[in-house]
């Protein structure tokens, strides 16, 4: 029988470096940017203006057209993509919706006329921004805490059930903390903002990945009662093999749909499917590398200032 948990200090040293590697994105970004990853005005408040004109223009003509109403402090990103020709962002402090229809008359006006139907102005003012910040680091926390709980009450049966809580949530923060990293990597590179969509994948993440791993903790408290007499680790490795499929072929489905819409999906959209993807496909790695070896080394003492 193939042997995976075997290689688990290996799964331990990739998922280190993939973490690390994210981490010092965020420290980038921070340094460079004031923010871990750019943040949408969902969560700083502000207005956001996405424009597309009939003929192309500069951004420093942009620019000017911004400063007559004293909005000098912008970010300006020019959107990329088939449809998206002659296609700007700016991020400005807040304004109002009156303020917001002068601009863009302004814009039309100086510069070039706007395409219809594209014209995109979403404002938040920033108390609101705070409030959503707070809303999503306390929705995390409680679902941490909440699994943990559940987690422990469902394998009360099995032999330290905290164990099993436990990995789980970390497997779980292994794929946040991996979204986290290309968030801040996006953001570098593409200009992608952290808005209300990216807090939806993170949830949605988090769903998945727990699922994965609680169908195989499942599995292994069901051997655990059927082998009595085989060593842990044996045990462990028969539960991956015998749900791996299952985990895989969920997935897989998902993440074949999430290549479809990133290629020939709209632009507004693809951010949120790309995090998405790359959560699912981290949360796929971590239950089965991450979470199920991680309760084998707490098992054998391996885990340091850690009881086994």
């Amino acid at each position: 029988m193939f042997n995976l948990v075997q290689g688990r200090r290996k799964y331990f040293a990739f998922s280190g470096i993939l973490i690390g590697l994210g981490i010092a994105a965020m420290i980038y970004s921070f340094i460079t940017t004031g923010a871990a990853f750019p943040l949408g005005v969902d969560f700083r408040g502000g207005t956001r203006f996405e424009i597309q004109f009939e003929q192309p223009v500069e951004e420093k003509a942009i620019e000017d057209v911004f400063a007559q109403f004293d909005l000098t402090h912008n970010s300006i990103i020019a959107l990329r993509g088939e449809s998206l020709e002659n296609a700007w962002q700016i991020r400005t402090k807040f304004v109002t919706p009156e303020q917001a229809q002068e601009i863009t008359d302004a814009l039309e006006r100086e510069l070039s006329p706007l395409k219809p139907d594209t014209t995109s102005v979403q404002s938040v003012s920033p108390s609101v921004g705070g409030e959503v910040t707070n809303a999503a680091f306390t929705a995390i926390l409680v679902a941490a805490v909440v699994i943990l709980v559940y987690i422990m009450l469902a394998f009360r049966q099995v032999p330290n059930s905290f164990r099993y809580g436990a990995s789980a949530v970390a497997a779980m923060i292994h794929d946040l903390f991996v979204i986290f990293g290309f968030a801040a990597l996006m953001g570098m590179l593409r200009g992608w903002e952290v808005d209300a969509l990216f807090l939806t994948a993170v949830l949605t993440v988090a769903g998945f990945s727990l699922q994965d791993t609680i169908v195989v903790f499942d599995r292994i408290r069901e051997n655990i009662v059927k082998r009595p007499f085989e060593k842990y680790e044996t045990v462990v490795n028969r539960s991956i093999l015998e749900t791996i499929h299952r985990s895989l072929a969920t997935q897989l489905n998902a993440m074949f749909v999430m290549v479809a819409i990133l290629l020939f999906g709209g632009a507004s959209i693809k951010p949120f499917i790309a995090v998405l993807f790359v959560g699912m496909l981290s949360g796929t790695y971590s239950s089965i590398f991450t979470a199920v070896p991680l309760l084998v080394s707490w098992e054998k003492g391996e885990i340091p200032f850690v009881k086994g």
